[in-house]
Order: structure tokens, then C-alpha cells, then sequence
């Protein structure tokens, strides 16, 4: 024991007052799940509560375990189990704790993936309610070695050659590589080190983890509560598919070279929806189901989302896509898994132009008769 008087954070560990705050506001997030808006049904309030304790062990890693900045680590915290903002079942997501206060470099292997972004960020869903993009940085500006090999200074003040920019503010690297074909792509193999100090994690200390329990809670209702105000905006228009407000995208952390059309679906057992849409010269585009929660539907089983790759064509160039409960037998059909309900989102990247998808509810019996939807 020491004779000196306790800081704030120790005395919030030592009496447990922490923990308690940290216990009271998760307790409170779960008026997220049973408030006005959301589904009144065990099946989606089960996953409601599911999707909480998903966001909490992406705040846990990403608030009291990675959350050094002087040794940043690359850590997965969304994917085919942490969901949240309508994920891209295309995208491998990696992140890592920044600060403008410091200086970084990326290293690695480009490998095959079809799109590789770099971003820095400031702000987080529990404090601030954004993800502001500081600094944006993809593969086809960089400087790549014959080998693949390839690296980033990462730092407020301009440098030669592959170069990310931060702010003071910057608390966040981002990675986003997305594939048009998840099994033979390579993903690009990545690190991250600090330059301008020993990259070494200083020792635990009350006020980390103080700090630490604090954010991780708030960011399990910071992200439910703006999501679930998403979900209630997109109920305003379902079955169909308006173009989403690109400042609302990019205070969320949106790739700026996206984009998108998000909103909400809902089928009877014997409803489709159908979606026409002429892609244009573009990047890459995708499809995707989410459910109420804006969580992907589990891509790992069901068929789910659809991309610039693995679509077919009409012979004009168009895509019409279909969502039912049961296999219509048409092309492109995407399965609910079991979902009466959810979001939906339309991307497009890097577009010449952005055509409006068409969407419309048919009954399925029509499709399966051959009639023209």
C-alpha cells in the first residue's frame, strides 16, 4: 500500500466504482433491444441481445486489450461474428489504436485482394457518435516493390512516398480489404509499428482501466442507440433502395469511395423482392442482407450477398437480384435465413455514375411460374 493520496481512476478501482458504472451502463443498452422501433418477436429481441454481447467483445479488445497506442496491434474486431453498420461480407476489416502525438509505419504484402484501404480515423460510437475519416490512403496510390512489398508512413506531417495522413485528433487506424472472390484471393499481410519511440506497451495503470471499462461500455450503447436510429430512418422507406446521405456515411467511418443505398426489407412467406440494377464502369459492387440489428446475415452458410463476380448478367449488362424465404429458381436468388426482416445495402465503388437500383415486391408464385417479374 502506498501513504499517498489516490487519483480520481484509483479511487474508482479501489472502490469498485468502475466496475459498477461499467456493469450499470451495459444493463442500460439493453433498453436499445426492447425500446420504440424495434422488432417485437423473441427471434429478433434474442438477436438483439446477441448483437450487444458482439459489440461488447469488440469494445473489450479494442478499449482495455489493444487500446495502447504506443504499441499498436492489427485486431479483427468486426467479422463473421462481430457485426455492426451493415459489415460487407466482401470486406476483411482490421484495426489498430493510433494518436496523432506519434508516428507509424505499415509494412507488408500487397497479395491478391481485389481493393486495399487505409484510413485514419477520430472518434468513436461511444464518445463522440462518429468515426471521422482524418486520412485516406488505397493500393492503386501506392508505391509497390516488384515482390509486393510495400510501406506507409503514417504521421500528421507530409512524407515522401506512400504517406497516410493523421490529425491530432486521429485515434484509429483502419484496414478494409475486400474480395470479389473469398476463396482464391490472397489477403494482403500486413504490420504496424511505431517509428518515433520504442514500440512497447507501457504497464497497466488504474486509470487505463478505468479509461478502458468506461469506453468499452459506452461504445456498446454509443453503437447500438446510432444503428438502431439507422434502422428506424430506413423502416421509413422499405422494400426500396434510396441513395444514402454521404456525409451520415462518412461521419460513421464509410470509405470514402463508396457509394451507398441502404434500407430496410420485410417479406411476407409468400412475397420476393425483386432488385433491378444496370451496374456501371465501377471498382467493385455489392449486395448484401443484414438483419434488423444491421448485422450481415450469416454469409458463412447461407447465400446472402452477391458481388461484381460472382453475379450473373443479363445480356443487356443489368442484374435483377431476388430475395425470398424459398429458392424462387432464378438466378441470383439471396436467402433470408430465417429473417422476416432487416436492413439492406447497395454499394458501389470508385462509380463513373450511380444508378438508382429499382426494387419492388412480387408474389413468389410468380417467379416460379416463369412470368415476368
Amino acid at each position: 500500500m502506498t501513504d499517498r493520496e489516490l487519483n480520481p481512476s484509483e479511487q474508482r478501482i479501489m472502490d469498485g466504482t468502475a466496475w459498477a458504472e461499467f456493469c450499470d451502463t451495459l444493463k442500460a443498452a439493453g433498453s436499445v433491444v426492447v425500446g420504440p422501433g424495434t422488432p417485437e418477436n423473441p427471434f429478433d429481441r434474442a438477436e438483439g441481445f446477441r448483437y450487444l454481447t458482439r459489440l461488447l467483445r469488440a469494445a473489450l479488445d479494442t478499449f482495455v486489450e489493444g487500446a495502447d497506442p504506443l504499441a499498436p496491434e492489427l485486431l479483427r474486431t468486426a467479422h463473421e461474428t462481430v457485426k455492426m453498420g451493415n459489415d460487407n461480407p466482401d470486406n476483411y476489416y482490421q484495426n489498430a489504436p493510433i494518436s496523432g502525438r506519434h508516428e507509424y509505419r505499415i509494412s507488408g504484402k500487397r497479395g491478391t485482394v481485389h481493393y486495399l484501404g487505409f484510413g485514419t480515423q477520430a472518434g468513436n460510437y461511444g464518445a463522440t457518435g462518429s468515426l471521422n475519416t482524418t486520412g485516406y490512403l488505397e493500393a492503386k496510390d501506392l508505391e509497390i516493390a516488384p515482390d509486393g512489398s510495400f510501406e506507409i508512413l503514417v504521421s500528421r506531417d507530409k512524407k515522401a512516398g506512400n504517406w497516410l495522413p493523421m490529425t491530432d485528433d486521429s485515434r484509429t487506424l483502419v484496414v478494409r480489404q475486400t474480395r470479389l472472390d473469398r476463396e482464391n484471393e490472397q489477403l494482403a499481410q500486413i504490420r504496424i509499428e511505431r517509428i518515433d519511440g520504442p514500440h512497447q506497451p507501457r504497464p497497466v495503470t488504474a486509470e487505463r482501466i478505468d479509461r478502458g471499462l468506461k469506453g468499452s461500455a459506452f461504445f456498446v450503447m454509443g453503437c447500438a442507440r446510432l444503428f438502431q436510429k439507422w434502422a428506424d430512418d430506413f423502416q421509413k422507406h422499405p422494400n426500396q433502395l434510396p441513395l444514402f446521405d454521404s456525409a451520415v456515411a462518412g461521419a460513421a467511418g464509410g470509405d470514402p469511395n463508396i457509394v451507398y443505398y441502404h434500407s430496410y426489407w420485410q417479406l411476407a412467406p409468400d412475397e420476393a423482392l425483386v432488385i433491378d440494377a444496370r451496374p456501371p464502369e465501377c471498382d467493385y459492387w455489392n449486395f448484401q442482407l443484414s438483419n434488423h440489428w444491421l448485422e450481415s446475415l450469416d454469409y458463412r452458410y447461407w447465400p446472402i450477398h452477391l458481388n461484381k463476380a460472382t453475379a450473373k448478367y443479363r445480356p443487356d449488362g443489368s442484374v435483377r437480384i431476388v430475395v425470398a424465404h424459398e429458392d424462387p429458381g432464378v438466378p441470383n436468388w439471396l436467402q433470408t435465413a430465417g429473417h422476416e426482416r432487416g436492413a439492406m445495402c447497395w454499394r458501389w465503388i470508385r462509380a463513373k455514375q450511380h444508378p438508382q437500383p429499382q426494387a419492388r415486391v412480387v408474389k413468389l408464385a410468380e417467379l416460379r411460374g416463369g412470368a415476368p417479374a
